[in-house]
């Protein structure tokens, strides 16, 4: 779990340079909707939490990106500082989707799997790539997060 004391304060981000956008066009929201993206390379078909059905929601399209984003941000890391890390890094999500003072809101849980390394250096590294993911930035202060390392 990411401490307290490391957290930043919270402020808008503003860039200096954008990379890169992301364009997606939507419709009919969570119950059937479709979303699309402006290069035809992602089309995703939306159905409801826990009602079955052929779509996904939000809350997995979240998962699969921040899961994605921390791994890349541990390799990141991990290069910077030359430190091996094993072939078969996995990063888990999990994304709550609940209700909090009567309105909706998500929580979070990263599981971070590096096998064979000893468990302080590998609570370090998820923690500096906590610092540098953008997923991780933006839910932090925001939703809770908690970050398990399994070595």
């Amino acid at each position: 779990m990411t401490k307290p004391e490391q957290a930043r304060e919270s402020l808008p981000v503003h860039l200096e340079k954008v990379i890169y956008t992301a364009k997606a066009h939507t419709t009919g929201g969570r119950n059937g909707g479709t979303s699309r993206t402006d290069d035809g390379r992602l089309e995703v078909h939306f159905t409801e939490p826990g009602q079955g059905g052929n779509g996904t929601n939000p809350e997995q399209l979240f998962a699969a990106g921040w899961s994605t984003c921390f791994l890349s941000s541990i390799l990141l890391v991990a290069g910077k500082r030359k430190i091996a890390i094993p072939d078969n890094l996995a990063v888990d999500a999990e994304v709550d989707l609940g209700l909090t003072h009567g309105v909706h809101g998500l929580a979070g849980r990263l599981k971070v799997s590096l096998p064979g390394m000893d468990r302080q250096a590998a609570q370090a590294l998820a923690d500096a790539a906590h610092q540098v993911c953008p997923y991780s930035r933006m839910a932090d202060g925001h939703i809770e997060v908690a970050t398990t390392v399994v070595v």
